[in-house]
């Protein structure tokens, strides 16, 4: 009994997936091709084993560069160069574009004067960044019988940031919304040039300042060490030498010599030794 035939294509009649990657040297399945040499020069239309034994002479190889044209164009270069290149340049590519951010605020019609200049500083903000504002008024209950309110505060904030955005998208009217869009003058490529170049001045103008300014006159060293004599000993001049005599006898006094501290020791040792003598000498 032969299968009943489905809609669907049978997984072993599907082929793989298709290739990007251009046709090369024996791949290419033309009887014939325009060539082109390595350096753009204009070969000719020309036999594809002509062409092949061509790519092979100068250890090249050919590629399919325009396989839509008839007859198709092909090209003699260093494949695995040119895969390399153009890898590089597309991740250079990548690097320097800028990504599109759109920011939101949301706002109420009846909102405080405090909360409105809190959420103007944000927008603010953002503008200096670079990045695209959308704004949004939120209309509750019987706001939205009075679009009028959301219409004049994005005209108000509108005239706020007008030296930093322009008005992209005028105030509409989306369901219980009012939108609008705020895009900036500056770019975000040339706020981040500007961050870069902020961040590195400072390091330069330090190196440049301190090179160039003149080293500070130092006063002399005799003069220094009198000040710092001064500044650290207290003064004690008209103090007569009676005074200070007595002073130094009392803490002689005081402090024991170590000598003085032996004694003792040295005489207690002397009295038991002869104490241990004097019986034996007796008998």
């Amino acid at each position: 009994m032969e299968p009943r035939p489905t809609g669907r294509a049978q997984p072993e009649l599907l082929g793989g997936p298709i290739s990007v990657e251009p046709r090369i040297n024996d791949r290419i399945r033309v009887p014939e091709v325009r060539l082109v040499g390595p350096g753009g020069e204009q070969v000719g239309i020309v036999r594809i084993e002509d062409a092949l034994r061509l790519a092979e002479e100068a250890d090249l190889d050919l590629v399919e560069v325009a396989p839509m044209a008839r007859p198709p164009v092909a090209k003699l270069m260093d494949y695995g160069k040119f895969k390399y290149e153009s890898a590089v340049k597309a991740r250079e590519a990548r690097k320097n574009q800028t990504q599109t951010v759109i920011k939101e605020m949301k706002l109420r019609p009846k909102i405080d004067t405090h909360d409105y200049e809190t959420k103007k500083g944000h927008v603010v903000r953002f503008l200096k960044e670079g990045d695209k504002v959308k704004i949004t008024i939120m209309f509750r209950g019987r706001e939205q019988s009075r679009p009028e309110m959301g219409a004049r505060l994005l005209q108000r904030l509108a005239e706020d940031v007008v030296d930093l955005g322009f008005v992209e998208s005028a105030p509409k009217l989306d369901g219980r919304n009012m939108i609008m869009v705020l895009g900036p003058h500056k770019k975000k490529a040339d706020f981040k040039a500007e961050r870069a170049e902020r961040a590195g001045r400072p390091a330069k103008g330090d190196s440049s300042e301190s090179a160039d300014a003149p080293a500070p006159a130092q006063a002399p060293a005799d003069a220094d060490a009198d000040q710092h004599a001064d500044a650290d000993q207290p003064v004690v001049a008209d103090q007569p030498a009676t005074e200070a005599a007595p002073a130094a006898e009392a803490a002689a006094a005081k402090a024991p010599t170590k000598t003085a501290a032996k004694a003792p020791a040295k005489t207690a040792a002397k009295k038991t030794a002869a104490k241990k003598t004097a019986p034996a000498g007796n008998s």
